[in-house]
């Protein structure tokens, strides 16, 4: 009987997926018909708007900071398929405020190609899958399936396929059979399973086929492009060579890690390398570590490295200096640990929130294990010290690349640890004129706090792996260090 009741449920899901398949055939034939998908084989637009740095908001309840797009082109195959994208931005916050290699300076060139292979990454073909006609012919060969929707008062057909990442792809069709919104979720080394999703309106007749001129993309919850159409060409020529580079969905990969070594800074105190820069700091009856840098493979090296340097002791306390996403992105790897995550009280309740949220696409050691995240909040100051070590902790104030963003400092070796005050150039760079902000910033609470700074450990250690002093630091913010 059991056997009998379970066959009959088999085969009324299966008959149920067949009705829906069918009816999704007839839904995205329909808005195909009225969106002109065959007979638009190419694209190409230009528009102005905005662009926004993912996960480099200057505190957790704001947006990713603005960047003026003084232009931008893109052109779109869609039968190779591939896609160009060719872009100027500047900068869009006055002042300065966030990350994403702000300030810019004049003018910044920004292009992305994708041609479409065997191997290329699916985050990638989202680039072209979620364009309403990308949408759609990806539908029709993918299986779809269709659910009815109220979405704020406005009904939906809701057409959906599993990705290559094995992570839905929605696409909301209108009464007028119109693509209206795309969604998906993909991997994200800090924000997990990332919703993605684009936004079309002010659908207009192009050569035959209805192309929206207004276009917002979204990621972790906020717009990362903003963009209107200022003109469009169907089926123009479109030449499009190989691939450049791996870029992400309107973000940069993080930079891969190398291997974690280390050197001795002074007694018991340790500079981990080999990615971001770290220290280890042995403590009577634990360990500490600060920064675990821009993915969980990082973190886990560093942590691994920790170990190496001091053994039989645990980790106990992980110091995040800010939460954007690549400074971040490997305190994962301190959840799986179950370290406590220090840091400033701003980042607290984001960074508790953030780290909780569900990996399961590309699942890590703390989804696995289930561990949670401990985070323990600090104010303006906090000292670590066993009687031996010393860590003094301090947020800086008037900084705009975070709001919450601490330093450490060493006062025995005479060490200071910061992030994204000053990245060191190559020792022939030419300072820019006049400094940055966030540069002359971090001079000012050095001189606050009355620090007395030998050597100095930028988390974005310098590329030729030269020791960095303060006084190099104020000689390239053109202040000497007696001011």
């Amino acid at each position: 009987m059991q056997k009998t009741l379970l066959a009959g449920l088999a085969a009324a899901a299966a008959l149920v997926w067949t009705l829906s398949a069918q009816d999704a055939k007839a839904v995205v034939d329909g808005a195909s018909r009225a969106m002109g998908v065959d007979a638009l084989k190419t694209v190409q637009y230009s528009a102005t708007g905005y662009d926004f740095a993912l996960g480099q908001a200057p505190n957790p309840s704001s947006p990713w900071p603005k960047f003026v797009n003084k232009s931008y082109s893109r052109a779109v195959n869609f039968e190779a398929p591939a896609s160009r994208v060719e872009r100027v931005r500047a900068q869009g916050e006055n002042p300065p405020h966030g990350g994403g290699q702000q300030p810019i300076v004049g003018d910044q060139p920004v292009n992305q190609t994708i041609v479409v292979g065997a191997d290329t990454p699916w985050v990638q073909q989202l680039e072209i899958v979620l364009l309403p006609h990308g949408f759609l012919r990806a539908a029709a060969r993918r299986g779809a399936t269709v659910e009815a929707k109220t979405v704020g008062g406005k009904k939906y057909q809701v057409v959906s396929f599993v990705g290559d990442n094995k992570a839905k792809v929605n696409g909301y069709i209108s009464d007028r059979n119109l693509v209206d919104r795309v969604e998906t979720w993909i991997d994200n080394p800090f924000y997990g399973d990332m919703p993605f999703e684009a936004i079309y309106t002010d659908y207009k007749d192009v050569g035959g086929a209805q192309f929206p001129m207004h276009i917002v993309q979204k990621q972790g919850g906020y717009p990362i492009f903003d963009l209107t159409l200022t003109d469009v060409k169907a089926n123009a020529p479109v030449s499009i060579q190989a691939a450049q580079g791996r870029g992400g969905a309107g973000a940069a990969a993080p930079a891969a890690a190398g291997a974690a070594t280390s050197e001795k800074l002074g007694d018991g105190v340790y500079l981990i390398t080999g990615g971001y820069g770290a220290l280890a700091i042995d403590f009577k009856d634990h360990i500490t570590v600060i920064e675990l840098g821009q993915s969980e493979a990082r973190g886990l090296a560093v942590l691994a490295e920790a170990k190496k340097l001091i053994p039989n002791k645990p980790i106990t306390y992980v110091v995040n200096t800010h939460s954007h996403i690549d400074h971040s992105s490997g305190l994962r790897a301190a959840v799986a640990e179950g370290a406590t995550i220090l840091t400033h009280q701003i980042n607290k309740a984001y960074l508790e929130k953030t780290l909780s949220l569900p990996h399961t696409l590309t699942p890590d050691a703390a989804q696995q294990n289930g561990k949670k995240p401990v985070v323990e909040a600090m104010g303006d100051k906090k000292v670590l010290t066993d009687g031996v070590h010393t860590v003094e902790l301090y947020r800086l104030q008037n900084f705009g690349h975070h709001d919450g963003m601490m330093i450490a400092y060493l006062p025995k070796e005479k060490v200071l640890v910061e992030a994204d005050g000053w990245n060191p150039q190559a020792p022939n760079a030419t300072p820019p004129s006049p400094a940055s902000p966030y540069t002359l910033s971090l001079v000012d609470n050095v001189r606050r706090l009355k620090l007395d700074v030998n050597r100095i450990i930028p988390i974005h250690l310098p590329a030729d792996g030269r020791v960095v002093t303060m006084t190099d630091l104020t000689k390239w913010v053109g202040r000497p260090s007696t001011e």
